[in-house]
Order: structure tokens, then C-alpha cells, then sequence
């Protein structure tokens, strides 16, 4: 027995961890998540600028669709479209959360859209 009163809090650092870690392990969770879909935003936008520049130059809508889907995270949907003198090409997904949690929810959907002026194709006077 100590002599000096702390017998009453042997093991308060353990039960204090044993409740603060489950709360530690999910906020590194949520910021791994959150990196993950910053990164698949910026993947959209990529891929929605490379697509709209593709469409632009009068690229094949297969060949579109392949140098999108060469930069958009896997699974991305991807619209595109004509609107005018213009062309527009939309590239979105959903972004679970990892782990064990990833059929949890509905997740978050990011995406972009990028519209770019169709250059002329030189049939005009």
C-alpha cells in the first residue's frame, strides 16, 4: 500500500484511454476520408477539363470518353454534350467511407463540370 493517498487512482490513465481512443481511431478515419474525397474532387475536375478540351477539338465521343475515364476516379459517371457553340462535360462519383463503415451510408457525391467553346472544324467560309 502507498503512503502517500494515490492508492485510488491506480489505472485512471488506462480507463482514460480506453474512452478517449475509440474517439481518436474515428477522427483519423474522418480525416483520411476527407483527404480521399478532396482527391476524387480534383480527379473530376481534371478529367471534366480534359473531356470538355477533347470534345472541344472535335474528338470521337469514344475518344472522349477515354480520356476521361484515363484521369476521373474509377467508376466516375461521365455526361457530356453539346449546347450551342459550346460543349460541356460533367464527371461525378460517390466517395464512401473506408473501412468497415463503406456500406454504411450513402457517401458523398463530387464532381465538375467543365465547359469549353468548340473550335471551328473548317468547314465554314
Amino acid at each position: 500500500m502507498r503512503r502517500d493517498g494515490r492508492d485510488g487512482e491506480r489505472g485512471t490513465a488506462t480507463a482514460e484511454l480506453a474512452v478517449v481512443l475509440p474517439a481518436v481511431v474515428l477522427l483519423a478515419a474522418l480525416a483520411v476520408w476527407a483527404v480521399v474525397v478532396v482527391a476524387a474532387h480534383l480527379r473530376c475536375v481534371d478529367a471534366a477539363g480534359t473531356g470538355a478540351r477533347a470534345m472541344a477539338r472535335g474528338e470521337s465521343p469514344a475518344d472522349v470518353r477515354r480520356v476521361v475515364a484515363e484521369v476521373a476516379p474509377r467508376g466516375a459517371r461521365v455526361r457530356f454534350g453539346r449546347d450551342g457553340d459550346l460543349v460541356v462535360v460533367d464527371v461525378r462519383t460517390t466517395v464512401r467511407l473506408p473501412g468497415p463503415w463503406s456500406r454504411a451510408g450513402p457517401g458523398l457525391e463530387v464532381g465538375d463540370r467543365a465547359v469549353a467553346a468548340a473550335e471551328d472544324d473548317g468547314s465554314g467560309p
